[in-house]
């Protein structure tokens, strides 16, 4: 294999026109630039480099291969600036996916905050929940997913690292004019009666910590509909169908026909996570964290503002 300093040296000689010159040009003295050059001829079985009363002048040979190295070397020469960039995210590409809650909520704060700081990082946004997002991680089809599940003991997640970002609390929704709606504190077993709103089990994460919440208060909730899609749910709250637990990620900015409250004890909140390969995070991967992290810092301090009753 070609050494590419010596064909460097090549290159240098043939520009230049002496082994002196190129030895200045390039700050090595004029016996290293004559080994370098007889260690390459060496190599490649063939006279490459002629001396001349005028200097040096290439062979056939010495022409053939400072034309492919002249290219060879610009082509690294580039892809040097291209890594350079790429850690110094002047270029590149983030591959991240969010589940539906987070893509009306925190998400598009963080992706404004990052295409601000970075606007160079090419984004590519996938809708996908865990189930989903988890495989492409696996497969390096993604370079970040967005989380809302917590891994059981002894659950399969070789090859992802999950980096906490907050918890998102649950509040029970009710449509306007519901018996409970002003009682001054609410346990979730008053709604034990009640059909609910629930999100499809099979996919859903969601579904899983609101049926173990029902089980801890000691009922068997009447599911009335499911469905993935929380301004769904909503919908049919509205219509007087039932109730539904909604994350705080919903019920900000809801429509005014339902009736938001916590309950006393509060349900488990969704751990919100940020899942990346656990044997590299890019740069622009890296970047993307740090932003999640400082939205996530200013979506937790704003709920204290916005508490519900």
């Amino acid at each position: 294999m070609l050494d590419t300093r010596r064909l460097r040296v090549l290159v240098e000689v043939a520009r230049e026109g002496s082994f002196s010159a190129a030895a200045e040009a390039l700050g090595y003295t004029q016996p290293a630039v004559s080994r370098q050059i007889a260690t390459l001829e060496a190599e490649v079985g063939a006279q490459l480099v002629r001396r001349v009363p005028q200097g040096a002048v290439l062979t056939d040979a010495g022409r053939l291969l400072v034309n492919r190295g002249e290219a060879i070397l610009s082509t690294l020469a580039s892809a040097e600036q291209e890594l350079r960039q790429l850690a110094g995210l002047e270029g590149g590409r983030l591959r991240l996916a969010s589940f539906a809650s987070a893509a009306a909520s925190v998400m598009p704060i963080a992706i404004a905050c990052f295409r601000e700081r970075y606007p160079a990082v090419e984004l590519e946004i996938l809708m996908a929940d865990p189930v989903e997002s988890l495989p492409r991680l696996r497969s390096g089809e993604l370079d970040l997913a967005l989380w809302h599940e917590a891994f059981d003991d002894g659950e399969d997640v070789a090859g992802i690292e999950l980096v906490p970002l907050f918890e998102d609390p649950m509040y029970v929704v009710m449509p306007v004019g519901h018996p409970l709606a002003g009682e001054p504190a609410l346990e979730l077993a008053r709604f034990a009666g009640e059909p609910w709103m629930l999100a499809t089990t099979d996919t859903c994460p969601d579904s899983r910590l609101f049926l173990r919440a029902c089980h801890a208060a000691g009922f068997e909730p009447q599911i009335a509909f499911q469905n993935d899609d929380y301004p769904a749910i909503v919908g049919f709250v509205a219509a007087g169908v039932g109730v539904a637990l909604i994350p705080d990620m919903v019920s900000r900015g809801i429509r005014d026909d339902v009736v938001v409250r916590a309950l006393d004890p509060a349900p488990p909140p969704r751990p919100i996570s940020a899942a990346v390969p656990a044997d590299y995070c890019s740069p622009p991967a890296t970047a993307m964290l740090e932003v999640l992290r400082e939205v996530s810092q200013s979506w937790v301090a704003q709920r204290s503002e916005l508490a519900v009753a």
